[in-house]
């Protein structure tokens, strides 16, 4: 609960509004590229995530997109999930090939795939992931999958679990589980199996390409708690042939559009996902595929910036080092010169003990207030003064936050 107290001229305020407020202003902002989390094989720190505490009976069962910004649209499959997925497949004795353009760790693309004479292909761009990723598969491209090219109807089998955002496409948005669906298709051999696992409420952007290429499409609803809290389905169809689709009617098109796009109402009365299937479906053989990155070597990029001379220069004024100021003062400084010295941000740091042990850090921002006067003749004059103010930002040991200003 935000909550503001009001000292003087002080006022302190609770760091969860501040919180909702940054998650309002960063809602906005779309998906950028993710950063790896290992470089030259020298053990990182694991990323810290910054949370406020809630009531539990309020909170949605849904995540935030801000919140989805910092996991990197990151949510794998159950691995008991992935399990019952295999179930719902007849693989071959021959050789084919399978993708999977979200892989992540590879965990349940290799559960799905498990004991069938599988080429894997993986495509991921986070640089940790791939490496985790990397033994269980034949291929694995680090990169961006929308970046990332390969032939038509190279694929027996494409399992997508795309990440749960928007993209920006112009003046446009669309989702990202659409963009996904429409870049790897096409990948897919006629008679190839797609198993597609999106929230309920997203296969109506889905809708076109699912009901135009694709046919023997079933929806299962998957009973993982994981799986529950964002209302995961699993999409399974088979990719029709050219003669089918010349053949398909404008009817049977929209049904099937009509039948994807009242998913998110019919969630709850959707069949689960159980660990037998009567019908399974047969994957093809296919031969070896090809995939090729069009994108930018963002990690070698990474690792060269440092050596770039323009990089050098920025850095001082970008990144500049901060002022360390020691020694003891001539002087017993008084309460006034304590203030400046505090308000500059030179004694910025950890002070206290116990649970009144905290980081203060100082730092001048400006202020702009606005004046309304009326004058005789009933203009109305607006005056704006500008004016800089000291904040004090404060982190006790805790978990407590706030400002001081």
């Amino acid at each position: 609960m935000a909550m503001a107290i009001s000292v003087g001229k002080l006022r302190l305020i609770e760091w969860g509004q501040i919180a909702e407020e940054e998650q309002t202003r960063h809602d906005h902002i779309p998906a950028l590229f993710y950063r790896r989390a290992v470089v030259t094989g020298d053990a990182t720190p694991a990323p810290r995530n910054i949370s406020t505490t809630t009531n539990q009976k309020n909170r949605s069962p849904k995540v935030s997109r801000f919140n989805a910004k910092v996991r990197c649209n990151y949510y794998p499959l159950p691995l008991r999930e992935a399990e019952r997925i295999r179930n719902l497949l007849r693989f071959p004795v021959e050789l084919f090939s399978a993708l999977d353009p979200c892989v992540g760790d590879g965990a349940a693309f290799a559960a799905i795939t498990r004991d069938s004479s599988a080429r894997r292909y993986g495509i991921e761009l986070d640089a940790y992931r791939a490496e985790q990723a990397g033994p269980s598969l034949n291929k694995i491209v680090q990169g961006n999958c929308l970046e990332t090219h390969c032939a038509v109807e190279s694929f027996s089998l494409s399992f997508c679990n795309p990440p749960y955002d928007w993209a920006l496409a112009g003046n446009a948005r669309e989702r990202l589980e659409a963009v996904f669906l429409n870049h790897i298709f096409r990948w897919l051999i006629p008679g190839g199996v797609l198993l597609l696992v999106i929230p309920a409420e997203r296969a109506t952007d889905c809708a076109q390409v699912l009901a135009s290429h694709f046919k023997r499409a079933r929806v299962f609803r998957l009973s993982h708690p994981e799986s529950v809290r964002y209302r995961q389905v699993l999409i399974a169809a088979v990719r029709r042939t050219r003669r089918e689709r010349e053949q398909l009617r404008d009817r049977e098109i929209s049904e099937g559009r009509y039948r994807f796009t009242t998913l998110g109402r019919e969630y709850e009365g959707l069949p689960e996902l159980q660990d037998t299937c009567g019908d399974p479906y047969v994957i093809p053989t296919s031969g070896p595929a090809a995939l090729t990155f069009k994108g930018l070597p963002l990690d070698e990029l990474e690792d060269l910036v440092a050596n770039s001379p323009a990089y050098r220069q920025t850095t001082r004024i970008l990144a500049p080092e901060p002022t360390v100021i020691g020694g003891r003062p001539l002087t017993p400084l008084h309460a006034g010169q304590v203030g400046l010295v505090a308000c500059s941000g030179l004694i910025n740091g950890i002070f206290g003990s116990g649970e009144e042990r905290h980081i203060a850090a100082w730092k001048s921002k400006k202020v702009t207030t606005k004046l309304t006067e009326e004058e005789e003749d009933g203009t109305t004059v607006i005056r704006e003064r500008e004016r800089f103010v000291q904040e004090l930002s404060l982190v006790f040991a805790t978990g407590e936050t706030g400002t001081l200003e």
